[in-house]
Parts: C-alpha cells; structure tokens; sequence
C-alpha cells in the first residue's frame, strides 16, 4: 500500500480521509521574525494556538492538511514538529520547493549550467533531499514539491525554478502544487514547462485556480490531466464564495469533479501583517479560516447540485490520488 510522508512519519494513502489541499500552518519570515520577539512573536502562543485551531478543524473531519510552505514563506519544520504532535489525529504533509515571483535566491543565481560555477542545477539535488531524505536534519520528509508562476510570468528565475521542480518530480515521482495567478491565467505557462520537462501532468494541482469563474479556461486546464485547486475559500477579494460555489458546480455538472480539490490558503498566523493578523484577517477576509469549507460551503455546494459523492471525490479521492 503507497504511504505519504507527514510530519510525524509515513501514513498510508487511505488513512489520509478528508483533505484540505492548499493551507498552510505559519507564515512567518525568519528575518521578519527577529523584529517581532519580544513584540508581536510569542513564540509559545502561537504553537498553543495553532494547536487549538487544527484541533477544532480535526474535530469537523478533516484528518490531513497539505501545507506548501517553502523556502520563500518561511518554511521552519521544528516549529511544525512541535504543532503536529500536539494535534496526532491531523495529517501535515510538508512540501519542498521555492516560493518566488521573479528572481531567484541569491543562493541559487551563481551556480547551475552556464554560470559562474558551471555545474548541475543544485536546487534538484536539494529538492530531491527534501524528498528522500529529510528537510534540515529533522527527519521529516516532503511529501510534494512547490513553485510559483505569478503574474510576471515565465521570468528567467521562475523558469528555472519551474523546471528544477519538475526534474526532482521526474526523478521521485513526487506530486507538484503551483501557486498560479488565475487572472493572468499563468497555470497554462506553468503547465507547458512541465509538459516540456516529461512531468505526469495527473500530478500537478494548479494552485488557484479557483479565483476564477471562466469554465472554458478551467475545463483546458484540467483537459490537460491536472487538478484544479480550488483552494481559496474565504478569501472574497479575489472572488467571493458565491461564485466559487457555482464554479465548482457547474464543473461537476460537466464531469470535472475528479480533477478538483478543496482548500481555504489560510493560516494559523501569516506575518503579512506584523502582529495584526487575527485582526486583519477579520477585517478583510472574515470567512478566511479553516473552517470555512466545513461550515459553510459544503451545504452550499449541495444546494448548488453538487452531491454528496463529488464532494468526497474532492476532498478525499482526488488527494489520495495526488499522492499515491
């Protein structure tokens, strides 16, 4: 039986049950942070915090989340040790990969093919350690692979990032999850690269895809074998939950149910907004919270003709699938 590596240790595909695709569990700069000890940082509130929120969402149902967070977001993998084992009956699924909109890192721009230290892309060899072997010497093993293709598009950095993900895809088999902006609908750009590079396009969500409501554009997405993340719930600024509701149902109508998967994009605590995240989060986006879907999507999708069937394909086939 194929097993998917979380943060407490390898767990087989069935026992993943209802799965939240897109969350993440902190945002918080390294750097941001050293400014926000002693300030808006308490380091131990915010994991007791956590811990209470993915209880109260384990509670409802869900037994697994996937949290994309990556070098670029913040990714600390000891921070979501100590979370995960405060809530054992909640799946986290870690990613490996990098998160950016244009350039790359400064620790990546000087080494790779044709660059001043000619050699192999090193972000491969580094991803598929993610993969194989463990994230920084925790033991913890990503479980997929993350990148971005924002509005800027196809960048010189972007690019190579994009296809160092597929090349640790090709080698692994690991799944890959794209941040994409569905209004320049880069998901298309994201996925030609992949296509290019010999990746199973099965394995591929396009991350956000479900800011937008044009069914022709999503159906070619998804024509292509990819998931559609559906993955932005709450966050009515992009595009309220109405709309995303009869989106999804008229793509189940259609015969896309198998190729859409579920999410919010929340946090416990993003420091977007230094310590005024709860705060903020309310003002802006009230419905933005894990809950969400559980509470108040699900029976909309049904009084929208979605049954009871496809909703279970969406939150517990299609990610069972991904992964396995």
């Amino acid at each position: 039986m194929p097993t998917v590596s979380t943060v407490l240790g390898p767990v087989d595909v069935y026992g993943l049950g209802q799965t939240l695709m897109h969350e993440h569990v902190f945002v918080v700069a390294p750097e941001h942070l050293d400014y926000g000890r002693g300030g808006w940082w308490d380091e131990e509130h915010r994991v007791a915090d956590a811990i209470a929120k993915l209880g109260a969402l384990a509670a409802k149902g869900v037994r697994t989340i996937v949290d994309p967070t990556v070098w670029g977001l913040g990714r600390d993998i000891p921070r979501i040790q100590r979370v995960a084992a405060g809530v054992p009956e909640l799946n986290i699924v870690v990613a490996t990969g990098l998160y950016a909109f244009d350039e790359l890192p400064h620790q990546y721009e000087h080494r790779g093919p044709g660059l001043l230290l000619d050699m192999p892309d090193p972000m491969v060899d580094d991803f598929v350690r993610d993969l194989t072997e463990g994230i920084g010497g925790t033991g913890v093993k990503a479980a997929f692979l993350k990148c971005v293709v924002e509005a800027k598009g196809l960048t010189p950095g972007v690019e190579r990032i994009c296809r160092a993900v597929a090349r640790a895809h090709v080698r692994t088999g690991a799944p890959v999850t794209v941040h994409t902006n569905a209004f320049t609908r880069s998901g298309t750009l994201a996925l030609d690269v992949f296509a290019q590079e010999g990746v199973d396009l099965t394995k591929v969500v396009v991350g956000h895809a479900g800011d937008s409501n044009d069914l022709d554009h999503l159906m070619s997405l998804a024509d292509t074998g990819a998931v559609l993340g559906m993955d932005r719930f709450g966050l009515d600024i992009y595009n309220p939950t109405p709309q995303r509701v009869a989106t999804i149902a008229a793509l189940c109508e259609r015969g896309y149910a198998d190729r859409m998967v579920l999410s919010h994009d929340t946090a416990c605590f993003m420091d977007y907004f230094g310590g005024a995240w709860d705060e903020a989060r309310e003002r802006i986006a009230p419905n933005w919270r894990y809950d969400h879907i559980h509470d108040d999507v699900l029976d909309a999708l049904r009084e929208a003709g979605v049954s009871d069937g496809q909703i279970e394909q969406m939150l517990v086939f299609n990610p069972r699938r991904y992964f396995s």
